[in-house]
């Protein structure tokens, strides 16, 4: 998704920038989208990436405002960790 922002129900909802967390699961690999809770997987770290891009999209396209907002008000935040001792 380019735009940082949806318009859904007559509203418009500023989107963050959405994550991937991908770890294997023996012959796949699980995507995951922390922000709102959405997963895929694939064969591969790439596909498993790609699938849920479209998914998210997906999601996106049939939630309604509030669904959004709720999710985007409930789901993980991701930062960067900084190490100060490593």
């Amino acid at each position: 998704m380019k735009a940082n922002w949806i318009e859904r129900d007559g509203q418009v909802i500023d989107l963050p920038n959405f994550s991937s967390v991908i770890e294997k699961d023996g012959a796949w690999f699980v995507s995951h989208c922390p922000e709102l809770g959405v997963a895929s997987q694939g064969k591969t770290r790439t596909e498993a990436h790609q699938m849920l891009g479209e998914a998210v999209e997906l999601w996106l396209e049939a939630a309604s405002a509030t669904e959004i907002k709720r999710r985007l008000k409930g789901g993980a935040r991701v930062r960067p960790l900084q190490l100060q001792h490593a």
